[in-house]
């Protein structure tokens, strides 16, 4: 009896795993780790060296709040050297680096996003049935002009409410 409801456990989870929403969400989660990387690439390596530049020769890295001092007295001068000593702080350079990050993969995020819908919206444009210009004649069946108040082919006189249908 548990040998069946495990194995029946089990098949559950495989159909669950095996749907494609399941695998195109892992396949998103795996595309956007690598993605961030370049993000994060993008931000520590291109953009912040010429911020830092412009505003001094700032690394932004480095930018900390020493919460506590040495245990031996001596000035904390840099991050490293703080977190050697086992001083807290706070690091709100790093901060300062993943709120860029985030604005970035935010913004590429939305990109992405009204590409697609743009792209959905000229499809559903596309697909769009034209107006009908044509109506049925109702004593003979055949197509006539929707304008038509008498049929072309068994020339019946459309009454007007025939004539609008």
């Amino acid at each position: 009896m548990a040998d069946s409801k495990i194995k029946g456990f089990l098949n559950e989870f495989k159909q669950f795993a095996m749907r494609g929403n399941v695998i195109d969400l892992a396949v998103g989660v795996i595309i956007g780790g690598a993605f961030n990387k370049i993000v994060t690439s993008i931000v520590n390596d291109l953009v912040m060296p010429p911020i830092g530049k412009v505003l001094g020769g700032v690394n932004f890295k480095d930018l900390f709040l020493p919460l506590g001092a040495s245990k031996t007295g001596e000035p904390i001068n840099s991050l490293a050297q703080a977190q050697q000593a086992g001083v807290p702080v706070i690091a709100y350079g790093q901060f300062i680096n993943v709120v860029i990050d985030f604005l970035i993969v935010a913004l590429c995020v939305f990109l992405v996003v009204k590409g697609m819908n743009m792209w959905h919206s000229k499809k559903g444009k596309e697909e769009a049935p034209a107006e009908p210009t044509t109506k049925t004649c109702p004593y003979c069946v055949s197509e006539i002009p929707l304008a038509a108040t008498r049929c072309g082919h068994c020339t019946s006189v459309l009454t007007e409410a025939e004539a609008k249908a």
